[in-house]
């Protein structure tokens, strides 16, 4: 049902939406311009290379992120006119992509860990338990929210707002989720730091280094720029949630915050997320064309499994 109003008391909302819907659009059209920039060396590095698991989880996470911005621009357009069953779809769609997204990350952090961890089968399982766990359970809570959701389309003096509702402790359930996937970022920080400063401590001791070192180097780089993204995101969100800033849940403030949290979410799973791969791909290429080193590895190719040559057990 669209509810049309003019009252005047209500420009608050227009002026609310407007604020963090501009935000989001934004950060929607940021993500389609990063695919355009990368797009060469998306085809250098991806489609022109052996397709393996990693590749398939790339052009995942890259296309699904199109996906989800290009949805994400008319829903957030206050002149965009639409009806409450198709607000409906576009919501729940959204809502999907974000339980969708980490876990395809997530496949791709195991990956990554694996290969540094020298395919030891004790990290490899303890990661999947992990995983697994976390993201069944978030898909539960994800549900229990979507179980109950209505959307509403208002009309405000000619503009158009999507009012959704979710069923249930919506701030309860979404500092679960958000909880879950903390950990498992958290988790996959050390796991990464541990082992890459075990490495370090191991070439220094042995004077050894080079292309193990580097490529360590570099895996941690993109980890760790893509952790900071998470964690500003994740203290925003929590920021949106308290309730000093979201009540009322359409004020100016709530707005803000949530347009910064949807600003570093989409770097994160849609900027940063694809460049955990496309950072050690180039690398990988760059090696292979600058030094004729290259015959002293095993295999560093991150078709993202990184296999090293070390003198140590990890």
């Amino acid at each position: 049902m669209t509810l049309v109003s003019n009252d005047p008391e209500l420009w608050y909302l227009i002026d609310a939406n407007r604020a963090g819907s501009y935000v989001i659009v934004a950060a929607s059209v940021g993500v389609i311009y990063d695919s355009i920039l990368t797009l060469p060396q998306e085809v250098e590095l991806v489609w022109r290379q052996r397709w393996s698991l990693m590749t398939v989880l790339y052009l995942g996470l890259r296309y699904i992120g199109i996906v989800y911005a290009i949805i994400n621009i008319p829903m957030n357009l206050p002149t965009f006119p639409t009806t409450d069953t198709v607000s409906y779809i576009m919501v729940f769609t959204l809502c999907w992509i974000i339980v969708a997204v980490p876990a395809i990350l997530g496949v791709i952090m195991i990956a990554r860990l694996h290969a540094m961890y020298q395919q030891s089968r004790k990290v490899l399982m303890f990661m999947i338990f992990i995983f697994l766990t976390i993201n069944i359970s978030g898909a539960a809570i994800v549900a229990m929210m979507l179980r109950k959701i209505s959307v509403e389309e208002v009309i405000l003096f000619g503009t158009y707002q999507c009012n959704i509702e979710l069923g249930g402790d919506r701030v309860l359930l979404c500092r679960m989720y958000s909880m879950l996937i903390a950990i498992w970022e958290i988790l996959a920080l050390c796991l990464a730091g541990w082992v890459t400063a075990k490495h370090f401590r191991e070439q220094r001791r042995h004077s050894t280094g080079g292309i193990i070192k580097d490529c360590f180097t570099v895996l941690m780089k993109s980890h760790s720029v893509y952790f900071a993204s998470f964690t500003v995101a994740f203290c925003s969100l929590f920021g949106y949630l308290s309730p000093r800033v979201s009540e009322p849940p359409y004020s100016l403030r709530a707005q803000i915050y949530f347009g910064v949290f949807q600003i570093f979410v989409l770097v994160q799973l849609f900027v940063l997320g694809p460049r955990l791969i496309l950072s050690i791909r180039e690398y990988y290429a760059k090696l292979v064309a600058d030094s004729d080193t290259t015959t002293e590895m095993t295999s560093i190719a991150f078709q993202e499994r990184v296999h090293v040559t070390t003198s140590s057990s990890v």
